[in-house]
């Protein structure tokens, strides 16, 4: 995802803490303890490093029903984290963000099952409120995009004719041989996708989101 106008800021938020000695003892000397480290923000809202740790680990589990285990690095899940948000403020400006309780109760479920299992150790560390809360999102995100986005995407019969002309043409089929619905819904995925990218790219461009520098600490390769 394309990400204009981003900027970079201290990557760590730092706790002051005074350490007091029991009893009698004189007090020790005031140090800092570090707190948290930040990401990235978007629109104000706060990515922390840790979130990236969970976010990855997730995926490598593919833990949302459907999506396969993929291997990311911390930045392509800052990258996908910041898309998830981007989304979801727009669904609360329209005063949308709720998905079916029932869907969600079963997608949150069977995400919870698949984390369990997975052999991943990272996976040991994160809470099923957290799964619950990462199946959510996600479930958020793919209504609003399913339903606001590329729903308004459509294919009309001259474009899928046109497409099977050049298609014909260029493997030397006869059009009798291209399946027509198989084309049309080629046709509409990329469209959509198509749409869902400009989508992004205008919400982007209209938001604030500074990134810090990331140490890539957690590394992998797509799944085929």
């Amino acid at each position: 995802m394309k990400q204009p106008r981003l900027g970079f800021f201290a990557g760590c938020i730092f706790f002051a803490v005074s350490l007091f000695a029991g009893g009698a003892e004189a007090a020790e000397p005031e140090g800092y303890q570090l707190y948290e480290a930040t990401a990235a923000t978007v629109n104000g809202e706060v990515i922390f490093l840790s979130d990236l740790d969970r976010e990855a680990c997730l995926k490598a589990c593919g833990a949302f029903p459907g999506d396969e285990a993929v291997g990311v690095s911390l930045s392509e899940a800052r990258d996908g984290m910041i898309a998830d948000i981007l989304v979801r403020q727009q669904e609360e400006k329209l005063g949308l963000g709720t998905v079916d309780n029932a869907v969600l109760q079963e997608t949150a479920a069977r995400a919870m099952d698949i984390t369990r299992a997975c052999p991943t150790p990272c996976a040991r560390e994160i809470s099923d409120g957290q799964v619950r809360d990462y199946a959510a999102r996600k479930l958020l995100v793919r209504e609003f995009l399913r339903n606001r986005v590329s729903v308004f995407v459509d294919v009309n019969e001259e474009e899928v004719e046109r497409e099977i002309e050049r298609r014909a043409s260029r493997t030397g089929k006869s059009p009798g041989e291209i399946p027509k619905d198989a084309l049309r819904k080629e046709l509409l995925d990329e469209k959509a996708a198509r749409e869902i990218r400009n989508w992004f790219d205008r919400a982007t461009s209209k938001s604030r989101i500074l990134v810090s520098p990331l140490e890539e600490r957690w590394t992998g390769k797509s799944t085929p």
